[in-house]
């Protein structure tokens, strides 16, 4: 398996279980949505994953590489793990090329050109490269945050309530977005959401958290070719 969680428990508070042995594993190229109501733990788990967050037990590891266990802890830095945070986090003072591109500070510059451009296409985006984020509506927003978090090619992505800052109207097309972004791409990837109809929309598998503890798992879409 390409992401595996074993007995994973955490807690803010002494004897306060914030996660309770949480095992889950993905493959490759999986798109999986940890649905939950608020307080279940869903964005603690992906806290814990991009190592904002020890664990009081159990292990992560992606793509064959312990993220932490008992003895090992990565900090955020060295995780090949992307992050789209609820609120984008996008740098208020850079244009969406600069923002696109702040993670990629350590490549040649062609080659951070390239990828920018590849990205600035894949989101749709090209005509928007000096624009900076306040002049952008929240689903170009969401779609450069994405983008900056997949530019360095991340062994797993992780999302934060993906729409929980979008209006109605615009939910549906960025459901389409980000699916179609998903199957050009083949990222794997976890959000977190605690609506029913974003989970199934994107998702190929729904892993239900309640209490801290997943309680069962469902198919979503249809399995991508």
């Amino acid at each position: 398996m390409y992401v595996k969680i074993n007995d994973l428990s955490f807690e803010y508070k002494p004897h306060t279980p914030v996660l309770i042995g949480i095992d889950f594993s993905m493959d490759e190229g999986e798109v999986v949505a940890v649905l939950g109501s608020s307080g279940s733990g869903k964005s603690t788990l992906l806290r814990l994953m991009c190592g904002l967050e020890k664990p009081v037990e159990g292990c992560i590891s992606v793509n064959q590489c312990t993220l932490c266990s008992k003895h090992v802890f990565l900090n955020p830095e060295k995780r090949e793990v992307g992050m789209v945070f609820q609120d984008y986090a996008l740098f208020p003072h850079l244009t969406v090329e600069k923002n696109i591109g702040f993670g990629l500070r350590h490549k040649k510059k062609v080659d951070k050109e390239a990828r920018i451009e590849e990205m600035l296409t894949l989101i749709d985006m090209n005509d928007f490269k000096s624009v900076y984020p306040h002049e952008l509506s929240g689903g170009q927003q969401q779609r450069v945050a994405l983008a900056r978090a997949m530019a360095p090619n991340p062994d797993v992505l992780l999302l934060d309530e993906p729409f929980s800052n979008l209006d109605a109207d615009l939910k549906e097309r960025i459901r389409k977005d980000l699916r179609r972004i998903f199957e050009k791409t083949k990222m794997t990837c976890i959000l977190v959401t605690h609506d029913y109809d974003d989970a199934m929309s994107i998702a190929d598998r729904i892993v239900y958290l309640e209490g801290g503890q997943i309680i069962r798992q469902e198919k979503g879409i249809q399995k991508r070719a």
